[in-house]
């Protein structure tokens, strides 16, 4: 009797995916332990590994389709001494082909699409590297594209971490064939003629982020509280663990937030909460979560207990959860829970800006870039290195006067890290 090869829950929160790609075809013979296709769920792209044994007998799910309900057959396997072409045609009614699957949406709808930012740690654009078998590294978005086009992957350069080739390289790859050179802008005139819009599907990812954040705003009474920290002092700390810490252990703004983040938990406990039906539930750990920039989204892993970590573990977990997700390899233990979100975009030159609440928790903190600028000290002007920062809080949850308490502690513990250890 055939067997079911069904679309596996991958993540705590996932109730559908999108078959990116087959790594397998009909006729193959699989074993247990298998690679045999690649998910994309609300978080990453994941591997799928073969249970059984057997020969592919039919794939139901085509790659691409998406909104393919968890536990939907997606393939049919023959055991051993079982004939494939006698269960070819006996395709199970839960099994979801792809022209079902992809939700059409309509085509007046115009969304304005910019290159996808890419981290500033990486380092200059490379060609993509290649694995065993000669596998290119691609976003399930880019190999989609690349197919539809008919484009080889083979020999475009990645923009993408780690040399990984997105949908921008796969645009600019079509965009400078069909012309045989550098695509150049084109004028006012021509575009208003030969521009054409384009639509893209919606990931398991963005559909996601829609999701949540759209709730995040309905339900949630967001109100915002800003303050100027000055890091000056904590920048000459900074270098100065660095200098004193051994090989391979660079920490850095982000992680020295992080830590003073869980301490101001740890002080003013009634912010580390979530607002439930019944009452308000307040965590003893301060389980941060850190906002990770994807192509295509973002995804928000947990750095757990971080009150007990000290700076050069915090910043061994941020990075190793930062490559993991720009590697799509980030497990689903590492994105469950969190009980406070940390969001910097100072990195990317912002100043200040609002970040919506990641549910069901009662903040989030937005992070700004250090800047020079005037100060007041002692009826004198001078010049310091000065930060912004946010607290976006669900009023259901934080009080304006508690959400300014928690404020004055992290700043405290910022512009005075050897508080931070004690």
């Amino acid at each position: 009797m055939a067997i079911s090869i069904k679309m596996p829950a991958l993540s705590p929160t996932m109730t559908d995916g999108t078959l990116a790609r087959w790594l397998v075809k009909e006729g193959d013979e699989v074993r247990s332990g298998d690679v045999i296709a690649e998910i994309e769920t609300d978080k990453a792209t994941m591997e799928v590994e073969a249970i059984d044994e057997g020969i592919i007998a039919v794939i139901a799910v085509e790659e691409g389709a998406q909104n393919v309900p968890v536990n939907a057959v997606i393939a049919l396997l023959a055991e051993e001494g079982e004939d494939p072409a006698s269960i070819s045609a006996d395709v199970p009614a839960d099994a979801v082909p792809a022209s079902e699957a992809v939700s059409q949406a309509p085509a007046t709808q115009t969304p304005v699409e910019q290159a996808p930012a890419t981290p500033v740690a990486l380092s200059a654009p490379t060609k993509a590297p290649q694995a065993s078998g000669n596998r290119v590294f691609a976003s399930p978005l880019a190999r989609r594209i690349a197919s539809q086009n008919d484009l080889p992957l083979d020999g475009i350069t990645g923009t993408g971490p780690n040399g990984r080739i997105i949908k921008f390289d796969i645009e600019q790859a079509l965009s400078q064939g069909s012309t045989g050179q550098t695509t150049q802008m084109p004028s006012a005139s021509q575009a208003s003629t030969s521009a054409q819009d384009r639509f893209v599907p919606h990931s398991a990812m963005r559909r996601t982020i829609a999701q949540r954040l759209t709730q995040s705003k309905q339900s949630a009474p967001h109100f915002y509280l800003t303050i100027d920290c000055e890091i000056d002092g904590l920048l000459a700390a900074r270098k100065a663990m660095n200098a004193a810490a051994g090989d391979g252990v660079k920490i850095s703004v982000n992680d020295m937030i992080v830590r003073a983040a869980a301490a101001a938990l740890m002080k003013v406990p009634d912010v580390n909460g979530s607002f439930e039906e019944d009452g308000c539930r307040y965590f003893a750990n301060a389980d941060i979560c850190i906002a990770v920039a994807l192509d295509g989204g973002l995804v928000t892993p947990v750095i757990p207990a971080a009150q007990n970590k000290g700076l050069a573990e915090i910043s061994q977990i941020s990075k190793t959860l930062a490559t993991q997700a720009r590697d799509g390899t980030l497990p689903p233990s590492a994105y469950a829970g969190g009980s406070f979100t940390i969001s910097n975009l100072g990195m990317f030159g912002i100043k200040e800006f609002a970040a919506v609440i990641n549910p069901p928790q009662g903040a989030i903190l937005a992070v700004g870039a250090g800047e020079q600028r005037p100060v007041v000290k002692d009826g004198q002007l001078a010049v310091a290195t000065v930060m912004s920062v946010t607290l976006s809080a669900d009023h259901r949850v934080v009080d304006g006067a508690l959400g300014a308490q928690w404020l004055q502690v992290f700043k405290e513990l910022i512009e005075n890290p050897v508080l931070m250890l004690v």
